[in-house]
């Protein structure tokens, strides 16, 4: 694409964008459009269309087959509207049935089971001390709003919100079969038990350091947090049999629950749990519900409208179905070549980075060995996966029953499977993000990076862009997932994903002041409005840094070396039009900086960008070279 170079010394990111900015639409049904976003709607547009073949053909059987058929049952509005409130009236009644902490006792696990409300979030995942085995994690349930900073005094948005929240609820209330009264009075109370919990949970920053999730309980030291409700009990249900410990991820939440479940505020618990089944319940019901139940995330991200059915349809038989939606969309839009393909692209990045790590100027002998070591052992997951999960097998839509009973007899077998794999080895090679989904991750507690088919398409990759090109995106994105691993949160992790030190004293506060170099090129940037959270971004900013660097180094190793090609294909795939809310939402709870901010600031760490556009002195996007932060 054709940019002027002039422009760039201004500003990368408008330079490559700003003409696409003009006259991008953000869609009424979403609060962004963009690179990513562009994709997902082509991918949604494609599918959608797939749909709706299999439902005129008939000709598709098994697992897509049930997720065909659950396509089709949430597109029955006409069928939902003469049901009504009444499936969601008999979960309602047996919360209401409740009248103390011991009531609820008795109804506790299958609650969880069923994906009620619970004051304690229990998950499994790999022990992050002993990654081969499955652990039992605990953590406090999520706030009304997003973050616990919304609650601060001063916090413009705190009322506003709340605001939207009162009004959503009496409506959905109302649709669930409650008068003004009772709907005020279970609002009134949901809020009250919501602000126990505000002082006692994690903020999203908090949340972003790893290591403070791994604080491993004994199960009597867990059981003695409560004396009200039995812990011990809901989690032996759970799992089967007696844990030996407990992995809690937020002690002072579990510290101060036995002041929160008290009788003296069961009213409130019971209305908390009221509230928040009606509000994540009712959009299975009628479409004027499924409307109204979607106003205050509305609110939140600035988007106009609900999503039409059929999308709406689409999305919930691929939630429900997304490894099986996935492997359909893999193979028959990506295939085993393009796998393979990239799969090699992956490898060669690794090797670039052990080129790096090994070369490291930095790190002690012994330090660079184990980083080295733990790339060797990185695993890799391209495209799609070699095999589906049999779960999925079991997941038979009942045409006899309305949508949410379906749905609720779904996550009761997804549920008991999930805790069923408690005490278990890990199942490294699991996929857990959908073939079908433009993104990309890194686990810590499996050392795996992951690079679903979605995401493998212009502008990140495609056989019609230049090697550079590639490089400057999907190389970048592959060399960022693997760069994860030696974040400030991934280098915590050894090569089999135990949290384990294996850093020199003095290698780490080498990589702590590096660290902190990131948080402040970042941390407090103006940016709609409210400023940029150095602390919580950082993880992201480092893997970006990296990303970035090792992507340069891989496209230099190419006989058709384009540096400006590569630098621009970068700011182009972070190319984002979005709703003030929806980026000021971002600033506060996500991980990731702005991605303006991602294109911009990252390019000035790394002097190739200076030399490819003759960015000097007193140019804007000029940065002293003492200035620019590099780690891997």
């Amino acid at each position: 694409m054709a940019v002027n170079n002039e422009l760039i010394k201004d500003d990368l990111y408008e330079a490559v964008n700003g003409e696409w900015i003009k006259t991008a639409e953000i869609p009424a049904d979403k609060p962004a459009t963009g690179g990513f976003n562009d994709l997902v709607d082509d991918i949604d547009k494609q599918m959608m269309q797939d749909f709706n073949d299999f439902v005129a053909k008939g000709n598709v059987s098994g697992a897509l087959g049930q997720s065909v058929e659950l396509y089709q049952l949430a597109l029955d509005f006409k069928r939902r509207e003469s049901e009504g409130n009444a499936p969601l009236r008999a979960v309602l009644q047996r919360i209401e049935a409740l009248n103390s902490l011991a009531d609820y006792q008795i109804n506790w696990a299958d609650f969880i089971l069923t994906g009620l409300p619970s004051p304690v979030n229990f998950d499994i995942d790999a022990d992050m001390k002993n990654a081969t085995v499955n652990a039992l994690f605990a953590a406090a349930p999520k706030l009304i709003l997003p973050d616990k900073t919304y609650y601060e005094d001063g916090n413009p948005q705190k009322e506003a919100l709340f605001t939207v929240y009162r009004s959503m609820m009496e409506k959905l209330l109302k649709g669930a079969g409650y008068n003004a009264a009772k709907a005020t009075d279970i609002i009134d109370q949901a809020i009250s038990f919501d602000a126990l919990l505000v002082p006692n949970v994690k903020s999203a920053e908090e949340s972003a350091d790893y290591s403070k999730m791994y604080n491993p309980q004994t199960f009597a030291e867990f059981t003695a947090h409560s004396q009200t409700v039995d812990l011990g009990a809901v989690a032996k249900q759970l799992v089967g049999a007696e844990p030996e410990k407990i992995i809690v991820m937020e002690p002072k939440y579990f510290e101060a629950i036995a002041g929160i479940l008290t009788d003296a505020h069961f009213a409130e618990f019971k209305n908390w749990m009221i509230a928040k089944t009606v509000a994540g319940l009712s959009g299975y019901l009628t479409d004027e519900l499924r409307g109204i139940s979607g106003e205050y995330s509305r609110s939140l991200s600035g988007s106009k409208e609900p999503m039409k059915q059929q999308k709406y349809a689409y999305y919930l038989a691929k939630g429900e179905f997304d490894q099986v939606v996935g492997d359909y969309y893999g193979r028959k839009y990506f295939g085993e070549e393009a796998k393979n393909d990239v799969h090699q692209m992956v490898e060669k990045m690794i090797s670039v980075y052990q080129s790096r790590l090994t070369n490291n100027t930095w790190l002690g002998e012994s330090t660079r060995e184990k980083a080295v070591l733990k790339l060797s052992k990185l695993g890799i997951q391209v495209g799609f996966p070699d095999k589906v999960n049999s779960l999925y097998d079991r997941l038979i839509v009942d045409n006899t029953q309305p949508l949410l009973t379906n749905l609720l007899a779904f996550n009761k077998i997804e549920t008991a499977d999930m805790y069923s794999k408690w005490n278990q080895p890990v199942e490294r090679d699991r996929w857990e993000m959908s073939a079908a989904t433009v993104n990309a991750y890194y686990h810590p507690f499996k050392n795996i990076i992951v690079f679903p088919a979605a995401i493998l398409q212009a502008p990140f990759y495609s056989l019609k862009q230049s090697s550079s090109a590639n490089y400057g995106g999907i190389g970048s994105v592959i060399a960022h997932e693997i760069s994860h691993a030696f974040d400030n949160n991934g280098s915590l992790f050894d090569e089999y994903g135990n949290l384990n030190n294996w850093w020199t004293d003095e290698d780490s506060k080498q990589f702590k002041n590096k660290a902190q170099q990131m948080i402040d090129q970042f941390d407090g940037i103006e940016f709609a409005g409210q400023k940029v959270n150095g602390k919580l971004t950082v993880s992201e900013n480092i893997a970006d840094a990296g990303g970035l660097s090792c992507a340069l180094e891989a496209a230099k190793s190419e006989a058709d070396l384009d540096t400006e090609a590569f630098f621009i294909n970068w700011a182009k795939i972070w190319r984002m039009k979005a709703t003030e809310q929806y980026m000021q939402l971002l600033l506060s709870i996500d991980v990731h900086a702005p991605a303006k901010l991602r294109a911009n600031v990252q390019v000035q760490n790394l002097d190739d960008f200076f030399t490819t556009f003759n960015i000097k002195s007193g140019d804007a996007m000029f940065l002293d070279e003492g200035e620019r932060v590099k780690i891997w």
